[in-house]
């Protein structure tokens, strides 16, 4: 193989790898901002299921106030009732005593009912409490997955630039100048392999001539669509092309 094509396919993988380094690292600030997101809406369902059942308490505790009251009311309507004089203020006592007796009723109903309500109120606080811790510790867990991640990316893009600069003082000036125009022009994809004929990356039949010579891998040449410079590997294991034309 030519050398300097052997050398542009190792610069190609080089920028392709830092390349994808990169947009990882770049990636995980919006990685953790889910992290956050989905912590902070764990964290309001908590706070959402808190405040529902502190206000049935709150609801209750006035009930039982009020409760309070009428009981009061009532046992004074009763001790009335044991010194009224005649049938006209028996009567009216009477009716306070049967209305008063009918509140207490109400109120204990209602009283009754909150406390069940906040019994299930509490039960839904556990359980989204229960699930806020699951979720924090899962969330720590990414965390700390994407924090190892950003650093072995940062620790390759650390030497990828020497390593770079070694590279490209081994490759001709002519050809290491096509492969910065073409990358430059097409997204960074400027080396790709050339297979069953096709380019891989734009997917233009080659002529036949041209494909016969670039099975050699003799010499530089470029598809004619998309510019890119094109090369053989029989084993297949050369410069990843990507899925689609970056760049078409």
């Amino acid at each position: 193989m030519l050398p300097d094509l052997e050398r542009l396919i190792q610069l190609q993988q080089l920028d392709t790898a830092t390349d994808e380094a990169r947009r990882t690292v770049d990636g995980i600030p919006s990685r953790i901002e889910d992290l956050d997101t989905r912590l902070r809406a764990s964290t309001t369902a908590v706070d959402a299921a808190g405040t529902r059942l502190g206000d049935k308490r709150n609801k209750r505790r006035t009930l039982e106030k009020s409760l309070a009251e009428v009981q009061g009311r009532l046992s004074r309507f009763k001790e009335q009732l044991m010194a009224v004089k005649t049938n006209k203020e028996y009567t009216a006592v009477q009716h306070e005593i049967a209305t008063a007796q009918a509140e207490v009723q109400r109120l204990e109903d209602t009283i009754l009912e909150y406390m069940l309500e906040a019994d299930d109120l509490a039960a839904d606080v556990e359980a989204a409490e229960r699930a806020l811790r699951a979720e924090r510790a899962e969330i720590e867990r990414e965390r700390a997955t994407l924090d190892a991640e950003r650093a072995e990316m940062e620790r390759r893009l650390s030497g990828t630039s020497d390593e770079r600069v070694k590279l490209t003082e081994h490759i001709g000036a002519a050809a290491r100048q096509l492969f910065e125009t073409v990358a430059r022009q097409r997204r960074g994809i400027a080396v790709v392999e050339a297979r069953d004929g096709h380019c891989t990356v734009c997917h233009v039949r080659l002529r036949p001539q041209m494909f016969n010579q670039i099975l050699r891998n003799t010499e530089l040449i470029q598809c004619e669509h998309c510019m890119r410079i094109l090369y053989h590997d029989p084993d297949g294991g050369g410069a990843r092309a990507p899925e689609h034309d970056p760049a078409p």
